[in-house]
């Protein structure tokens, strides 16, 4: 399978989570209960799947398969996702603050950690699109199949050394779990 469709795969999978983020961050914008440690399942998510897992996948490889291909990093396309990337690390470090806030029984935490939520929805959904239909599409241009090939193999070592063994497994069966208590 080539780096570009795995990419894309996971981000299915991302939007999925995407989507149920979104509806208990409306929930909690109308004053409709929604258990807090959602979020803080979402941020487990965000952290260990988006970023561990699919964002370094970016980074370490594709990213830099493009530039050696040469694509600049510093502006264009790489230097925009790589900005996007640093958004979200800062929205999900607001989502869990916001989260233990209201936890600890802060009354505007729960407005904030929607307002934190939405933002990092519609960031990564505009990300993934652009990606999507922009970075991947030139990737698959500018990189040779046979450096694709070597992508998706790096992929496998990204996942064995940095993450968990069973690492999809565990983070598509939670964003379900989100997906469900959202729509449940």
């Amino acid at each position: 399978m080539r780096a570009t469709s795995i990419l894309m795969e996971e981000h299915r999978v991302i939007e999925y989570a995407l989507a149920a983020m979104e509806m208990q961050a409306a929930r909690l914008q109308s004053g409709s209960a929604v258990r807090t440690e959602f979020f803080l399942d979402a941020v487990n998510f965000l952290r260990n799947f988006v970023d561990v897992c699919h964002h370094r996948k970016e980074e370490e490889t594709l990213f830099v398969a493009l530039i050696d291909a040469g694509l600049a990093k510093d502006s264009g396309p790489i230097a925009e996702v790589l900005a996007e990337h640093e958004q979200g690390r800062e929205l999900t470090r607001n989502i869990e603050k916001a989260v233990r806030v209201a936890l600890g029984g802060g009354l505007t935490a729960r407005a904030e950690l929607a307002q934190h939520a939405e933002g990092y929805v519609a960031l990564l959904n505009r990300h993934m699109r652009k990606e999507d239909q922009e970075l991947f599409p030139m990737a698959e241009q500018l990189i040779p199949a046979n450096v694709q090939a070597d992508l998706a193999a790096e992929f496998e070592r990204i996942e064995s050394g940095y993450v968990e063994a069973g690492v999809h497994d565990t983070y598509y069966g939670l964003a379900e779990a989100l997906a469900k208590e959202a729509t449940g």
